[in-house]
């Protein structure tokens, strides 16, 4: 039985993301205490919340979950979950710090239009890292079909100080912004899988799958 770890910011509903991780031979936890959930074999960080609320919920154990994750915990980041993954936030300046595990930081949408809503493209780098383009045959059930295209619900993106854990990009009006980033057995993704349709829904499955092999 595979135990999967989803950490609660307790600030919105994670219906949709339960959704479309539950099956068979999979146990999922929900939780508010970090640290135990790093006793499941993956930990999930939803994409549901505000930087602040979700820094200030690990009650100082940022740099406990860094060191697990460095040291090769598998974890699944989603929107605001991947934005946690890095040092900190202008969207709350004054709160917590964010994981810092890729070193970079969380900055607002410079562009006419804010939040970024809807689907968008997601533009694979290719030649930089074969984790993407197995992400990528991986995306239908491992059938190889890309998963090019998905639903973006953000005003703040990622800004890593080196592009090297990018493994997708994606465009909205003036700003290109990285949209999966992955560094050890941690991915994280800027979209909504989960309100991906069922591509999308096939793609989360298949990383957290491909992220458990590799523990």
């Amino acid at each position: 039985m595979t135990r999967i770890g989803v950490f609660d910011y307790g600030a919105g509903n994670l219906h949709s993301l339960l959704k479309a991780i539950e099956g068979e031979g999979r146990n999922i936890s929900v939780d508010t205490d970090i640290r135990s959930l790093l006793n499941a074999d993956i930990l999930i960080l939803p994409g549901v919340g505000a930087f602040g609320a979700a820094a200030s919920a690990m009650r100082g154990a940022q740099g406990y979950v860094r060191s697990a994750l460095a040291d090769g915990k598998p974890c699944l980041g989603v929107c605001l979950g991947m934005q946690m993954l890095f040092d900190e936030s202008e969207e709350t300046p004054d709160a917590d710090a964010g994981i810092g595990l890729i070193p970079g930081r969380v900055t607002r949408l410079q562009t006419r239009k804010v939040p970024h809503m809807g689907w968008n493209e997601i533009e694979w780098v290719e030649g930089r890292t074969s984790k993407a383009g197995s992400m990528k045959r991986k995306a239908i059930s491992g059938k190889p079909v890309v998963f090019s295209s998905a639903y973006f619900a953000n005003a703040y993106v990622c800004e890593p100080e080196d592009v090297s854990p990018v493994l997708a990009w994606t465009t909205h009006q003036n700003a290109r912004f990285a949209s999966v980033v992955r560094t050890a057995n941690t991915v994280g993704v800027q979209f909504h899988p989960e309100k991906s349709s069922v591509s999308g829904r096939s793609f989360v499955n298949a990383v957290i799958d491909e992220l458990l092999q590799c523990k």
